[in-house]
């Protein structure tokens, strides 16, 4: 049986101290703030983050260099047999890419893993490779069995602000001007591999409403039925813990029995 190591990104929400933890492996994510180079949980703390963008900071996302993830399989690979590299969906970054053209490098010890995930659902999935792992399964199967269940998830986002989706030209300025106007809060989806928008709303409780029979009706509809022993039902939030564990509270009172935690969003995401 060969010893399989579980590798993937900050954008997994696993900082640096959890990866250590887990036994996870985790690439960090690069920016570009104002010129100077930062990578996320090494140089670039939450706060830090945030303050630098509310500062009017300019802020670009880029993916980990080529040299930094080789160089990491490396690395790992004189202690394991084989890696399951878990990167954020292909959809959202060119990162997963990347890694697949790399991994052409290893014979088949690095096994890429493209099931279009982020945040919340990629953290689960490090933690399924990890069980995956512990139970004798290779890299190739872990991969394959990661991939099968890649439409299995589901994610709603609500937004205070259109400002970021304008900046960073998801929506024109004519439509972010009007939603500011008009004080709309959208709630988006992914779904698959892809950010679409799904509903929209004229204040916080009415997104959460919103999210809340989206979540329940997938849960119905695609998941099973609304049971914690078939579902992971988990929260990300953006700078605001305190509002994220109300609303983790509200989430329990609605869903009975899952026991739901709020992390941090990953940087790139916010």
């Amino acid at each position: 049986m060969g010893k399989v190591a579980v590798v993937t990104d900050s954008n997994s929400g696993i900082t640096q101290a959890q990866g250590t933890e887990l036994g996870i492996f985790v690439l960090p994510m690069p920016f570009m703030i104002d010129e100077e180079q930062f990578f996320e949980d090494v140089n670039l703390t939450q706060e830090q983050f945030y303050e630098k963008l509310e500062a009017g900071a300019n802020v670009v996302t880029s993916q980990p260099s080529p040299e930094a993830v080789m160089n990491l399989w490396k690395e790992i690979l004189t202690d394991y047999d084989e890696i399951v590299h878990i990167p954020m969906s292909s959809g959202l970054s060119g990162s997963c890419q990347s890694a697949m053209m790399l991994s052409e490098e290893f014979d088949g010890r690095v096994q890429v893993v493209n099931n279009q995930r982020i945040s919340v659902t990629q953290k689960q999935s490090c933690m399924d490779a990890l069980m995956l792992a512990g139970q004798g399964r290779n890299a190739a199967e872990i991969r394959e069995i990661l991939e099968n269940d890649k439409f299995n998830s589901s994610i709603y986002i609500m937004l205070d602000t259109l400002f970021y989706l304008k900046k960073g030209g998801r929506i024109t300025p004519a439509a972010a001007a009007i939603g500011t106007l008009l004080k709309l809060k959208p709630v988006l989806q992914i779904q698959g591999e892809k950010l679409d928008a799904f509903a929209k709303a004229r204040t916080t409780g009415q997104g959460k409403a919103l999210m809340v029979n989206a979540i329940r009706t997938d849960m119905e509809n695609r998941f099973g039925g609304a049971a914690p022993d078939n579902i992971y039902l988990q929260v990300a939030y953006t700078k605001n813990r305190e509002n994220a564990l109300h609303f983790c509270e509200e989430l329990k009172k609605e869903f009975p029995g899952f026991d739901v935690e709020p992390d941090p969003l990953s940087l790139s995401v916010s």
